[in-house]
């Protein structure tokens, strides 16, 4: 009997009240024609109702790849856990997510979790131990102390308990079953042997199949073709068939947002590449000046925003070397993908010209380890008790993702991100900077709206951090921050002290100034190994769906 159906037959036998989870990073390896097929069941039959959603990671992007915005439906959807939310302005209708509406209105149960948390959750359900204990996390916003990781008032439960183990208290995620999970692969023979080989990330699949099943339930996989059993290798399949129920083929699979199939996400690059150019301004700017920061031969990870632009610049300026890629510079995200350029945007967690995979659990272990020596990450608001705030501000909810277990355990800590947000304009000439708009919200606050992590407590305990942004760097210390640069052209009082909220701890005196080449507009000798003709070509034939 063959395990091969519709996505419409696959979601079929889901109940009412069931567990479902599934898998994705932004538009990275989501079953979005599963995703969908569900959401419509219920649109047009009204069953099944009060799901739990279960997404260690936030699945698809609510713009291209709608991932677990095809389900956000009330009725459909009683509670969501999830280690991060996608919370994008669609670029063509001006609106958030629909699922951002539901938490915004307290309509659904939502909580967050760290990713670590949420992968590693997953390897307790599938081995049935009680729960999954750690300390990442304590002090945080996921402390039950500080609301557990509840994102709206209507929460019913306590899905994170603190207790107390050998004098230390711990953070401890209880766990329960898992009925139905949504996974993605590349192939599937008619068995449900899968592989991934057209898949920049494996993330959580691995995971999510084994609890399932651990919970007696069903493993739906999406793949983009069937191939003949025997046709590959047993090394290259990695989830066995009879751990698959049902097989969903999607021939027209994207592998992410504005990439059809590009398998330069796939390998090493075997020759000159070429990147994309970053255009000139404040993110820009900063990226350079953490850049300054990232050495040879450590273990480096690499968080959204400013902080991904960091091994992008770094290739433009010629630091990675065009025929052995980033051999010098070890670079990760939190999702598995080492080697290569890290990428930002809606290509951010997969990298190009990759040398190694590690699925999602595997990779928390190395950041929970404490591998990654050296971490640039971005920052929402920094307050003057030294906590640093991504999580929730303002009708921003996107949840931690990875960023409470790296900030936790690194050694070194670069947190980017501009001054003031909202309508900044800034001009730049002659290697300095004049604000010409200044934006509305500072990010220098007294007390920050959610505690994602204490860097007060970090460099305690052992930590560096630095805080990076367009005009000024900061050092933070035991007693506070640290001024130690300013950008040329800015005006100490007027320009950075009027907009922070607490005063820094001390300034240096004499006070230095950030680099001129940092301002400068041109780039600096950039990694461009073949003509803009030779760069469509290759790119239209990569592009082409497989």
């Amino acid at each position: 009997m063959t395990k091969i159906i519709s996505a419409e037959q696959a979601v079929a036998s889901i109940k009412d009240g069931q567990t479902v989870a599934s898998v994705g990073v932004i538009g990275w390896t989501v079953p979005d024609a599963t995703l969908e097929a569900l959401g419509k069941r219920f649109r047009e039959t009204g069953t099944p109702r009060n799901l739990t959603f279960y997404f260690p990671c936030g699945t698809g992007d609510a713009v291209g790849i709608r991932g677990m915005d095809h389900v956000a439906q009330e009725g459909l959807m009683k509670r969501i856990v999830s280690g991060s939310y996608i919370n994008p302005v669609n670029p063509h209708t001006g609106k958030r997510p629909d699922l951002m509406q539901l938490i915004q209105e307290n309509r659904i149960e939502a909580y967050s979790w760290p990713i670590g948390a949420s992968m590693h959750w997953l390897r307790e359900v599938a081995r049935k131990s009680p729960g999954y204990i750690t300390r990442v996390g304590v002090g945080t916003y996921a402390d039950p102390d500080n609301g557990g990781g509840k994102f709206t008032n209507c929460c019913s439960d306590d899905l994170i308990q603190k207790i107390r183990l050998n004098d230390e208290e711990l953070l401890f995620y209880p766990t329960w079953p898992i009925d139905v999970a949504i996974i993605r692969a590349s192939s599937a023979d008619e068995f449900g042997n899968l592989s991934f080989e057209d898949e920049p990330l494996v993330s959580s699949g691995l995971a999510l199949a084994l609890a399932a099943k651990a919970s007696g339930g069903r493993v739906i996989a999406q793949v983009r073709r069937i191939v003949a059993r025997g046709e590959r290798s047993a090394t290259s399949v990695r989830l066995p068939g009879m751990l698959v129920d049902a097989l969903v083929v999607e021939p027209h699979m994207m592998m992410s947002t504005d990439t059809p199939y590009d398998d330069a996400y796939l390998r090493p690059n075997v020759g000159p590449f070429y990147l994309p150019e970053i255009p000139f301004g404040p993110d820009k700017v900063i990226a350079r000046r953490a850049a300054l920061e990232v050495r040879k031969h450590e273990l480096s990870i690499f968080g959204f925003g400013a902080a991904a632009d960091v091994p992008l610049v770094m290739a433009e300026q010629g630091l990675i070397d065009p025929e052995t890629g980033s051999d010098d510079y070890w670079f990760t995200t939190e999702h598995g993908s080492y080697g290569g350029i890290v990428m930002n945007g809606w290509q951010f967690s997969a990298n190009l010209y990759p040398q190694a995979l590690l699925d999602g659990v595997t990779q928390f272990d190395v950041i929970d380890g404490g591998l990654c020596r050296f971490a640039a990450l971005a920052f929402a608001e920094y307050d003057s008790h030294g906590t640093v705030n991504v999580s929730k501000f303002g009708k921003v909810n996107p949840g931690s993702g990875g960023f409470i277990d790296i900030a936790m355990n690194a050694q070194r800590l670069v947190f980017t991100g501009s001054f003031t947000t909202g309508g900044l304009d800034i001009a730049y000439e002659a290697g300095r900077m004049t604000i010409l708009k200044e934006g509305k919200v500072s990010k220098f606050v007294n007390t920050a709206q959610s505690i994602t992590y204490s860097v007060g407590k970090g460099v305690t305990g052992g930590q560096s951090a630095l805080i990076v942004t367009e005009r000024a760097v900061f050092e933070a210390t035991p007693q506070g921050l640290v001024l130690i640069e300013i950008a040329p052209g800015v005006d100490l009082q007027r320009d950075i002290l009027a907009h922070m909220a607490f005063p820094p701890h001390r300034i240096l005196d004499p006070l230095p100034l950030m680099d001129a080449s940092l301002f400068d507009p041109m780039p600096g000798p950039a990694v461009k190994a073949m003509a803009s003709k030779e760069k469509v070509d290759l790119i239209e034939e990569k592009t082409a769906v497989v």
